[in-house]
């Protein structure tokens, strides 16, 4: 059986995911939730992170297809996310 892997995002991306813990779903954190179930889908580690994605989406009363439904709507209709403008190097992460 392979050892787990530890994500290099992992300690930001627990840090954004107790502040979720502690917030309501609004167009936002709905988007964070979205963002991170992508990237640790399929990751073979950072389970704590996986399962408290997954206790994110019981404490909002979703599925996962729902939170995607959502969060397309969202991207479809208005910016969830705020642009940095003067910079040149994006942040891919």
């Amino acid at each position: 059986m392979p050892q787990d892997q530890q994500h290099p995002r992992e300690k930001k991306d627990q840090e954004v995911i107790n502040v979720l813990l502690q917030e309501e779903a609004n167009p936002h954190n709905l988007a964070e939730l979205a963002r991170l179930r992508i990237r640790y889908h399929n990751f073979p580690g950072a389970r704590q992170i996986q399962n408290d994605l997954d206790l994110l989406l019981q404490q909002w009363k979703l599925t996962e297809e729902q939170l995607f439904e959502q969060t397309r709507l969202f991207h479809e209709t208005r910016q969830v996310y705020q642009r940095i403008t003067g910079k040149s190097a994006q942040d891919w992460s």
